[in-house]
């Protein structure tokens, strides 16, 4: 499984103190069968923990999911600054994921190269 991070994401988590570790935690529980909502056209919502606190309140992270081949975190928020996303922006995020889950590998490297996307290495405790 590999996991990528756009520059949105790569920013919000920077700025709110999540390490990528609890990302690879959000989608190893998905890999295991334990997704927190499935969005439809190959999108979920994963709750990650607050540094410190539990999941509950904490973020919520929409991924472009795949099962066994390749996690794109497309959008995160906090839980107690919106309830959820819109109706547009749900519809918005669903055709950048299949975008992201469709692309060949030399695609993502090249997003990788031009800092688009940030792989999120197994040894990478960045925060």
């Amino acid at each position: 499984m590999r996991i990528f991070k756009t520059k949105g994401v790569t920013r919000f988590t920077r700025r709110e103190g999540i390490a990528d570790a609890c990302l690879k935690e959000a989608i190893e529980r998905a890999e295991r069968g334990i997704i927190d909502a499935d969005l439809g056209g190959g999108l979920i919502k994963q709750r990650v923990a607050r540094p410190g606190q539990g999941r509950s309140g904490g973020f919520r992270m929409v991924v472009a999911y795949r099962a066994a081949g390749r996690a794109v975190f497309l959008y995160g928020f906090a839980k107690n600054d919106r309830e959820n996303i819109e109706d547009d922006e749900l519809q918005t995020l669903r055709t950048i994921g299949a975008i992201w889950l469709a692309a060949a590998a030399e695609n993502i490297a090249q997003a990788v190269e031009d800092g688009e996307l940030k792989e999120i290495a197994d040894d990478d405790q960045e925060t």
